[in-house]
């Protein structure tokens, strides 16, 4: 496997610095020297010979075992030039993590420069309204509405106090649309599942909706319902951001649709998939992160599956740093054919993106070939779409897979806030489905 990445001499100056640091100084990466082939090697080849982070090492290590022996955590949260930031668990596990708004902002700043429109329109004053579930970012209130005053942070709006969209009434959806034109953002950020619900409400109800510069989808993967149920209400570019609360802004969409890494403030190592499940190009990556010198992620597992762009360069004109065609998901979100064939959430989701009828789908796997489709649908005759949406996943999963096609009324987002769309009810080692070429053998 070979791809022509055209990386900066600093890139290379930071992956070796980061390395080095990480470890000499740093707990958690001390026992990694053992695997280091030494440093007369090409920084590339050491860092391929190192283990993988996980978020349970995070756990195991927190605090003090992620920064640097120079450091004093409990300093820098009485100085706040540090706090504590806990995620959401979107893959299923739930850490805190160091929290360096600082370093933050400026690996934001950085990925607007990846996007054309983005670098135009974010100037870093620049009003934002953002739609996302509080247990995620805002404040929560779900007995009492919030006034606007009380959602206001900063340059910031936050559209929404309510953790189960499920719940939200036609009044509340007519304040966030009213809300939009009052505040007049610059950009809107959005959850795409809770953004196409409040666009199937404007549509409906044949409402104007004020429209940004720009929507940047975040915190979920955008599927195709969501693009095709947005596009009916908002007529502005889009872009959808990459990252974690522990590793920053890591790939950000160009106007040209392609994903670009953010190279200043992240390393990114590729392990692909083997052929049978998707590999070269298909593959799981692992962010090392730059100048933070609070908090060390080296080679750290996001648990996301991605596609590298096989060209290898980009319409838009910037060329260094990795490139990916598509975000093929989260590994928690794969499910497997009854012949036991990994299937991304992309590649679900392009089965299923072109049914009509549809507001909302959830997959669940649960069993070797049992499969639930969850369905939100309006239709009056659902017959005709059950059919049809059997006969699609019979054509990615098997003809002998066993399919429910169940109808609720609405879904529920999980315990962390943020939609599933699919997920198989047992456990997964996406280990096993990678190119051993490419793993460390001695480094597990």
């Amino acid at each position: 496997m070979h791809f022509n990445w055209e990386f900066s001499p600093n890139y290379y100056r930071q992956s070796l610095n980061t390395l080095e640091t990480s470890l000499s100084q740093v707990a958690a990466y001390r026992s990694w020297q053992a695997y280091d082939p030494g440093r007369e090697h090409p920084v590339d080849v050491r860092y391929a010979a190192m283990p993988v982070f996980h978020k349970t090492q995070i756990l195991e290590n927190f605090p003090d075992g992620l920064v640097p022996t120079d450091h004093d955590v409990r300093k820098g949260l009485e100085s706040r030039e540090i706090g504590l930031a806990s995620t959401s668990g979107s893959s299923d596990i739930s850490v805190t993590n160091i929290w360096n708004q600082q370093w933050w902002d400026a690996s934001e700043r950085a990925s607007w420069k990846l996007n054309s429109y983005a670098s135009k329109i974010a100037t870093g004053d620049h009003p934002e309204a953002i739609l996302a579930n509080p247990l995620n970012v805002g404040r929560v209130s779900d007995t009492v509405d919030l006034p606007l005053e009380k959602r206001r942070l900063s340059r910031f709006l936050f559209l929404n106090e309510k953790t189960n969209p499920a719940t939200w009434s036609p009044e509340l959806m007519d304040r966030m649309i009213n809300e939009l034109d009052i505040f007049q953002p610059a950009i809107l950020e959005a959850n795409p599942s809770l953004l196409a619900k409040l666009c199937r409400y404007a549509a409906d109800q044949s409402r104007k909706v004020f429209q940004p510069g720009l929507i940047v989808f975040t915190y979920e993967y955008p599927t195709k319902l969501h693009y095709r149920q947005i596009s009916q209400v908002f007529d502005v570019p889009t872009a959808s951001s990459y990252g974690s609360t522990e590793t920053g802004y890591v790939f950000m969409q160009c106007e040209e649709g392609k994903f670009h890494q953010n190279s200043e403030f992240c390393r990114v190592d590729f392990q692909p998939l083997k052929s049978a499940h998707g590999g070269p190009l298909v593959g799981r990556i692992l962010v090392t992160t730059f100048n933070n010198p609070w908090y060390y992620m080296l080679r750290f597992d996001v648990r996301d599956l991605v596609r590298v762009d096989e060209e290898g360069e980009c319409p838009c004109g910037r060329n260094s740093g990795f490139i990916l065609s598509a975000i093929e998901g989260r590994t928690i979100s794969a499910t497997l054919t009854c012949q036991g064939r990994l299937v991304t959430l992309r590649e679900l989701d392009d089965a299923l993106g072109g049914l009509n009828g549809i507001d909302e789908y959830r997959l669940e796997q649960t069993s070797e070939k049992s499969y639930d489709l969850y369905l939100v649908s309006r239709l009056p005759d659902k017959a005709g779409l059950t059919a049809e949406a059997s006969e699609v996943l019979k054509g990615l999963y098997g003809q002998e897979a066993r399919l429910s096609v169940i109808y609720k009324d609405a879904l529920s987002p999980e315990d962390s806030g943020k939609y599933s769309v699919a997920k198989a009810l047992f456990p997964i080692d996406i280990e096993k489905y990678l190119d051993e070429r490419y793993v460390p053998k001695n480094a597990e």
